[in-house]
Parts: structure tokens; sequence; C-alpha cells
């Protein structure tokens, strides 16, 4: 995961806690949480980015909505980044 932008992270865990994560959804999601509006040129080549390194799997949920899902990989991925910044920040005292 290193070699990801921090948005290509964010979109992962988007992914990773949506339902139905299609582009939409992950649009509205990143959003909310960048308090800007995201546009198509931004997500979708982001989006094909982590298809193209095994992180994400792209398919169709209808004629005109893809679907994207976390691989085992991306799974790992989000788990092993979990790990590492757990080392650097505890909040559970």
């Amino acid at each position: 995961m290193h070699d990801l932008t921090g948005f290509q992270r964010d979109i992962l865990y988007v992914i990773a806690g949506l339902d139905e994560p299609h582009g939409l959804a992950v649009k509205d999601e990143l959003e909310d949480y960048y308090e800007q509006d995201i546009n198509h040129g931004r997500l979708y080549p982001n989006l094909d980015g982590l298809v193209d390194k095994g992180l994400v799997e792209k398919g169709q949920l209808d004629k005109r909505t893809n679907v994207y899902t976390l691989t085992q990989r991306g799974r790992r991925e989000i788990a092993a980044r979990r790990d590492w910044e757990s080392q650097y920040v505890d909040f559970s005292e």
C-alpha cells in the first residue's frame, strides 16, 4: 500500500465499508469526507488504477453501473496498513 496515494487508500476504505460499492456511492462517501466535489475524472482513473494493482475487482451491477469489491490482496493491504498505524497511534488508553 506504500505506493498508493492517500486518495487511493481512502477509496479502498470506502469500498471496504459499503454494502454495494458502485462508483457513485464511492463518490458520495468521498465527497462527504473531503467536503468537496469529487469529479469523475479524478475518481474513475483512481478506481481503475486500484483494479490494475489487483487491490479491487470491477464487475457490473447492471448495464450502466459498475460495482467494485476488494480482492483478498486489497483486504490484506488494509489490514497491514492498520497494523502499521497502530504502532504509532493507540487511543485505547
